[in-house]
């Protein structure tokens, strides 16, 4: 059983964090914020399960960035070869369901018996792809030694994606506001949105009963706020700011 932490303390969350919470150096901009809501997510369920689990965070190659564990299981990862900055992929350790994840670019199960790592021969691994949009962002891997634990393991590791890359989205989309000189209006919002769906100036001012030098003049401040110079290149960066 897990230890129970008081969340009521923010300190106390840090202090536990930076205690029994590894993180990697790799610390490139989506990585840094991948690992602080890989961090939030496992810190708010731990408390909550029955089972023994190991959490692993890797980016898009397998590069192992954050684990987190039971504390019963800080004597076997101590012993173990998993070390942050280690590559998951088949040609650095052997079959293993980050590899598996990654080759087949899903969701993957993996048992004991099939991984080529011997330290993973007691282990029931599942990996996921994190995934926003079309573009997969790293993924993670939740493993037990208990095979009591397998259907409980499969239901974490399909519920923990999700609940990340919706707080990253959040996140993320913060971080854009925050730097635009100034946000979009509504209208100038509208507009963007109708450019998105591949509306020309004229059915824009059709549709919103606006004259169609309305619609350009709002084309004109989108395009400066955005500092692009096209509505092509006006779609595609508020929809990585997560603007559309």
């Amino acid at each position: 059983m897990i230890t129970t932490i008081d969340t009521s303390s923010r300190l106390d969350k840090e202090v536990y964090l930076l205690s029994n919470m590894q993180q990697s150096n790799r610390k490139n901009a989506p990585n840094q914020l991948l690992i602080e809501v890989f961090q939030d997510c496992i810190f708010n369920i731990k408390d909550h399960l029955s089972g023994t689990f190991l959490f692993l965070l890797t980016d898009e190659e397998g590069v192992l960035l954050a684990m987190d564990y039971s504390r019963n299981l800080e004597a076997i990862v101590s012993r173990s070869p998993i070390r942050l900055g280690m590559y998951f992929s088949e040609n650095s350790c052997g079959v293993n369901a980050i590899s598996e994840a990654i080759a087949k670019g899903c969701p993957v199960y993996l048992p004991p018996e099939d991984h080529e790592s011997p330290f993973f021969h007691n282990w029931h691994c599942f990996s996921v792809p994190l995934n926003v949009g079309n573009a997969t962002l790293g993924y993670l891997d939740v493993s037990t030694i208990n095979a009591d634990m397998k259907s409980e393991l499969i239901a974490i590791a399909k519920l923990i994606p999700a609940d990340m890359m919706i707080s990253y989205q959040v996140q993320l989309a913060n971080q854009a506001a925050g730097q635009l000189p100034k946000p979009l209006s509504e209208r100038q919002l509208k507009v963007l949105e109708l450019i998105s769906q591949g509306l020309t100036g004229k059915a824009i001012a059709s549709k919103l009963k606006i004259k169609e030098c309305t619609v350009n003049h709002h084309k004109k401040i989108i395009f400066e706020k955005l500092g692009v110079q096209s509505s092509s290149e006006a779609v595609s960066v508020a929809t990585r700011m997560f603007i559309l």
